[in-house]
């Protein structure tokens, strides 16, 4: 009966670390043998995270399968950049040509559930747009029905996978022109925003001094108010009157 291990390991750069060992020590197999088949293995994987899984047999011999690592791993790896954009809408990172997105799709289509190099391409592209990453300067919808129309199809059937330094120029200078109109835009937004709640706060001061101005002048006519007609007269005629004389008493 055979073991299975599975492990996430950095493309060509694996060390025999608590990682491996924990897993694999109990099975009694020679732990830094495994570990230069796994580089040897993912060589062309340096630098990315790497699914592997190891097959151990009862008798201690082992087969070692290595899977692609994720389609957002070769993204990164292709554009050479640590992480995706955290804010996808407002922030694009990075400008892909179609030449490269045709590389990764080369790389993980035989683990993708697609029928052809155009569909892979496409899944690829979904997965740039949710990094923040453009591809020939537009977003993955746009691009999607460029495919669909069939703009790159050259591109495509023939499987070219390199840009070309005059492209990669014209890419970045994209990137840079699409940074600064999103720039612009949110700093239009955040001017309409500031000068919205300006307004708004101008409008309570506003009302709030006149609710203040109002309380001021009811106070001031309860302090002035002259006795109703007739109270007056009552009041007078209340001061006027004798107070009945006193009787003798009789002895």
């Amino acid at each position: 009966m055979s073991t299975r291990v599975n492990l996430i390991v950095e493309g060509g750069q694996t060390k025999a670390n608590a990682s491996l060992a924990q897993p694999l020590s109990p099975l009694g197999v020679n732990i830094q043998e495994i570990v230069t088949g796994i580089n040897e293995k993912t060589a062309n994987f340096k630098g990315m995270k790497v699914p592997v899984d190891i097959e151990v047999e009862d008798d201690k011999s082992y087969t070692i399968e290595v899977g692609s690592p994720s389609i957002s791993e070769l993204i990164k790896t292709e554009l050479k950049i640590d992480k995706g954009s955290g804010e996808p809408n407002k922030n694009k990172i990075a400008n892909m040509g179609i030449e490269q997105v045709i590389k990764v799709a080369k790389m993980k289509q035989d683990s993708m559930l697609v029928n052809n190099l155009k569909s892979a391409v496409k899944s690829v592209i979904g997965s740039c747009n949710s990094a923040g990453i453009l591809v020939e300067g537009k977003n993955s919808i746009e691009t999607g029905k460029d495919i669909d129309s069939g703009k790159f199809d050259k591109e495509i059937n023939e499987e070219i996978t390199e840009v070309s330094q005059e492209k990669a120029a014209t890419l970045q200078k994209q990137l840079k022109s699409i940074q600064q109109e999103i720039k612009k835009e949110m700093e239009k937004e955040l001017a309409e925003k500031e000068a919205e709640e300006a307004e708004k706060k101008k409008i309570e001061e506003a009302t709030a001094a006149e609710a203040a101005e109002g309380e001021e002048s009811t106070e001031e006519g309860e302090e002035g108010e002259e006795p109703a007609e007739g109270e007056e007269g009552a009041e007078s005629k209340a001061e006027g009157e004798e107070a009945p004389p006193k009787e003798e008493s009789k002895e």
